[in-house]
């Protein structure tokens, strides 16, 4: 009895879908780069301080695991951690509060259609293209020592020689006005945020009467606050990481009054050799780091507002 099933030749099966096609590898190998910065240069370095940080690891010499006997060190035994930690942390609390300030007042002034805004736009952008420069870090150095520029000024008009770098009141604000001066990323952000503010909400708020700080407080600042808190928490990590001005202009004097941590990390490591003392302290930085992201995400819910809310 012949079979009631009729077979199907082969060339008029379905063929079976290839999982990957040709476009697929090809992106696998430009993602390749990447993956290997992501690996080598990232997670690599990230799990190795960590594992560091546990040992008595000096370059070129073995790595012997001590437990926390390096964040003892660090916190109990090292005269200079606290204080470090003391003038990072006030550095972090004088530049990003200015920097955001003064970044969103010079905003809401370029944020105007006069002749030639685009050139003045591009003039207050300018110092930022030197953010971190070594060159503008020595500049400032010799503007505001003993014999420098800003002290000449000074004395033209009867002020007595300023010690701006060797006093321990001044070098540290110094230094931050360096940080502050450079604020035109940010103020680029601003300026980008106001842009978008419908100006309906302005012209409703001055027909019922309200003034320039009213429509400050309730149309901008809600309005902008989405980009406000972008820039606050870039900045807040991007200064407590903070080494080349510091190093630059005082290397951390008068006093360790300007010795932020980032210059203890580099001192422990490059110049001492002390890799896993050194990788504490890096972790102890993130950590510190880490808890004010968290708070500034935490509170964030009270004054950043989103368009869908």
């Amino acid at each position: 009895m012949a079979s009631s099933k009729t077979a199907v030749p082969a060339a008029a099966r379905p063929k079976k879908k290839a999982k990957y096609t040709k476009r697929d590898y090809e992106a696998f190998l430009y993602l390749i780069p990447w993956l290997l910065g992501l690996f080598i240069l990232q997670l690599y370095p990230f799990i190795s301080s960590f594992i560091y940080s546990f040992c008595d690891y000096s370059v070129g010499g073995a790595m012997k695991f001590i437990g926390l006997d390096n964040y003892q060190q660090l916190f109990v035994k090292d005269r200079y951690f606290w204080t470090s930690l003391r003038v990072t942390l006030l550095f972090g609390l004088y530049v990003v509060p200015g920097k955001v300030i003064l970044a969103l007042i010079i905003a809401m002034f370029l944020n105007r259609d006069i002749k030639g805004i685009n050139l003045i736009r591009t003039l207050y952008y300018i110092p930022s293209l030197f953010g971190g420069s070594v060159a503008i870090a020595t500049l400032w150095r010799l503007l505001f020592m003993d014999n420098g520029v800003i002290n000449a000024m000074l004395s033209f008009f009867g002020i007595n020689n300023v010690h701006f770098l060797g006093d321990t009141k001044t070098a540290l604000p110094t230094i931050c006005a360096l940080e502050i001066w450079q604020f035109g990323s940010s103020m680029v952000l601003f300026l980008a945020s106001l842009k978008n503010v419908p100006k309906s909400l302005y012209e409703a708020a001055e027909i019922d009467g309200a003034g320039f700080w009213a429509r400050f407080w309730h149309i901008t600042l809600p309005q902008i606050s989405p980009i406000l808190f972008f820039t606050v928490l870039n900045q807040t990590i991007q200064e407590l990481q903070n080494y080349t001005s510091p190093a630059v202009i005082t290397n951390g004097g008068p006093l360790h009054s300007t010795y932020v941590l980032g210059m203890m990390l580099y001192d422990q490591g490059f110049a001492y050799f002390k890799m896993g003392y050194a990788s504490a302290i890096s972790w102890v930085e993130f950590i510190v780091i880490f808890l004010l992201t968290l708070i500034l995400f935490g509170t964030s819910k009270f004054w950043v507002h989103y368009a869908d809310e």
